[in-house]
């Protein structure tokens, strides 16, 4: 799956500007006083400003070159607070999903992760930076009844679950290592954080041409 584009909603547009352009050197694609885009590989990350909704957060990752995790640690290192794995470790081990990743968050208090996913084969050689990312390839949805909401996911939109993700009653991913939905269940803490997942209003813009599909999530 491929995810053309998110919008999110935060309740301080200038700070998220000051964030992402400014401390980890994103450039801006478009903006207006109500709305704030930044190119991410493939993908875009949009912003809308909320004065209405009380803290909206989520969780989303960004598809890096499968051989730089470390490359990209070292280079957040000093320009935000990478969350630990365990007492020892910050990046995360996904042996079943044969992917490494490292996290953190940004103003707004989202969740976000830089992902390795060596099964893409998209190794680079260039010194990493944001120009490095890839794409969007995980958004956060949370709902009340997890199995129901991923059957009505797969019925309506033709989406399939993450081969290497077995399925659970409060946890389940739909799509491939270029784009997945993670869907969790209300409350659930946002790994590797004490963050409880929350329902926020969020676009996602998915396939390309005719395949194009919009979802909305309220």
């Amino acid at each position: 799956m491929d995810i053309q584009e998110i919008i999110l909603q935060t309740n301080n547009l200038s700070e998220s500007k000051e964030f992402y352009n400014q401390v980890l050197g994103m450039n801006i694609l478009k903006e207006t006083d109500q709305s704030l885009s930044f190119p991410a590989g493939s993908s875009i990350l949009t912003f809308q400003q909320s004065n209405v909704l009380a803290h909206p957060t989520y969780h989303f990752a960004f598809n890096i070159p499968e051989n730089q995790i470390q490359d990209a640690m070292n280079w957040a290192n000093g320009k935000v607070e990478l969350l630990s794995i365990t007492a020892k470790s910050k990046i995360a081990d996904y042996q079943s999903w044969n992917a490494h990743a490292i996290y953190f968050t940004d103003n707004n208090g989202n969740v976000l992760e830089f992902i390795a996913r060596h099964d893409l084969k998209n190794a680079s050689d260039a010194t990493f930076t944001p120009a490095a990312i890839k794409c969007i390839s995980e958004i956060g949805l949370v709902t009340d009844e997890v199995p129901d909401f991923t059957d009505q996911l797969m019925a309506r939109y033709g989406l399939t679950l993450f081969s290497k993700q077995p399925r659970q009653t409060n946890f389940a991913a739909l799509g491939d290592d270029h784009g997945l939905f993670i869907i969790v269940e209300s409350n659930r803490c946002w790994f590797p954080t004490t963050v409880p997942s929350e329902k926020f209003p969020l676009k996602v813009i998915v396939g390309k041409g005719a395949s194009k599909q919009v979802l909305e999530f309220n």
